[in-house]
């Protein structure tokens, strides 16, 4: 008899979620086709079949995680191993479809059964086979591509906190981004926020280029926990197989480690710092780590949102993503804040493949913000004001209007040219203290005024 045909029915307990179950050794010493991560099929009294998925082992017994919940299981039911992990769908007729956290769709499109399915949640790419990063990945918002480019294989949150329209900042970035392919993973969203997501791509002319993975705030907490790997053994799939440079956006990271410590807790793992799991750290690293350029493929970039609770960035989530990402970036009061956004990777392609004075306009636009702020404080505080406050502080107004609203949206020669008018509008040639050489051949001769 086929091992995946054997049925287990010593249940030994039923605890929230999770069930444990005796699993005794065969005459090898090794427990029959049980694997960590792997799926099971548990059959109650009724007929009804539940899927489940292997959790923890420890000597004889076995603990499985239900995605629907235990409500209606008792301990006569029985449970099937099946020796493989979740499989997800991965074909070109995935491209234009919603699916759920257990890879169903949800869309009420044609069936995809039979389609070839792939194992999720493997290592990441074997170092020798990554090349160093040095794309450009186009996001028509100048926040980004002027001041914190988005590198391929880049991976990096956008720190943001309760109502903030981070959700609709990331579907604008996913309809702008040059990529070829938008992987969208949604943890534990309302419905609203889904249905928003979708309508964007679609009216956007997008959609079929994107795949979504969906969990709802009303779906199994264990779904959550797997809508990032399928997400990501997808995208990594398309990048491989048919060298496609993938976009992944994924949101809430939040959502998703709440999700592992409801977990860790339901199975009596002695939790961390606030109450997250020790290994916060490494789970969230696992699936940062798929970011990848491929020396012989495509690439992989992930970009995400982290909300962190009480604005507090030292708040386990964000606290350990930002050891692992290349920098963040900070939506607050509805803009991307340039002092506290950082592209680790970004010096790969400024002026490398951007325009030559790309850095010193960056440079310059930061260091002039800068100043108004200074400025700005020292008004706030009724201090006299020199000639060249005022001058910061039209610049700090100009630059809010045309560059932080994250609503604005421009390719980045004509962000540049815009940069070099508001100097224009705002200061003298020999106030900006930038290379003479670019000074002369892009400062605009007949809008300097001060």
């Amino acid at each position: 008899m086929s091992q995946q045909l054997v049925r287990f029915s010593r249940i030994l307990e039923i605890v929230g979620d999770i069930i444990k179950v005796c699993v005794p050794v065969d005459q090898h010493g090794s427990k029959v086709n049980v694997r960590l991560g792997d799926l099971a099929r548990i059959t109650l009294d009724s007929g009804e079949t539940l899927p489940a998925q292997i959790i923890a082992i420890h000597r004889d017994q076995v603990s499985l995680q239900v995605f629907a919940g235990t409500k209606g299981i008792s301990t006569g039911a029985t449970i099937t191993f099946l020796g493989h992990p979740m499989l997800s769908t991965y074909s070109g007729n995935i491209l234009g479809r919603v699916f759920n956290g257990v890879g169903e769709p949800i869309d009420g499109g044609p069936d995809l059964s039979m389609d070839p399915k792939i194992a999720i949640g493997g290592p990441s790419v074997n170092p020798c086979e990554r090349i160093v990063p040095k794309r450009m990945i186009r996001t028509d918002v100048p926040m980004i591509d002027l001041f914190n480019c988005l590198v391929e294989s880049q991976k990096i949150p956008i720190f943001s906190v309760s109502g903030e329209p981070y959700n609709q900042f990331l579907a604008r970035i996913g309809i702008q981004a040059d990529a070829d392919i938008v992987v969208f993973g949604g943890l534990g969203l309302i419905f609203d926020d889904y249905y928003t997501f979708r309508q964007a791509f679609e009216d956007a002319g997008v959609f079929s280029r994107t795949v979504m993975f969906i969990n709802q705030a009303s779906d199994p907490i264990v779904e959550r926990l797997l809508v990032t790997d399928m997400a990501l053994a997808v995208a990594e799939r398309f990048a491989v197989e048919e060298n496609k440079r993938v976009l992944v956006l994924l949101t809430d990271m939040t959502a998703y480690a709440d999700a592992m410590k409801e977990v860790g807790i339901s199975m009596d793992r002695v939790p961390s710092n606030r109450g997250y799991m020790g290994d916060l750290y490494s789970q969230l690293a696992r699936r940062y780590e798929k970011a990848c350029d491929y020396a012989k493929g495509g690439s992989v970039t992930i970009l995400s949102v982290t909300t962190m609770p009480g604005d507090d960035v030292t708040h386990p989530v964000p606290d350990n993503t930002g050891y692992i990402t290349e920098g963040q970036f900070y939506l607050h009061h509805g803009v991307l804040d340039p002092f506290g956004s950082l592209s680790r990777l970004k010096q790969n392609v400024i002026g490398k493949v951007t325009r030559e004075d790309h850095s010193q306009i960056m440079n310059t636009m930061v260091r002039f913000y800068a100043g108004a702020q200074e400025a700005s404080k020292k008004q706030a505080m009724a201090f006299e004001l020199s000639d060249f406050d005022k001058q910061q502080l039209k610049f700090g107004e100009l630059f809010k209007q045309r560059f932080m609203n994250i609503e604005v949206s421009m390719p980045l020669e004509q962000a540049l040219d815009l940069a070099w008018q508001t100097l224009a509008e705002c200061f003298s040639q020999e106030q900006l203290l930038m290379k003479q050489s670019l000074i002369d051949k892009y400062f605009p001769a007949t809008t300097e005024s001060v």
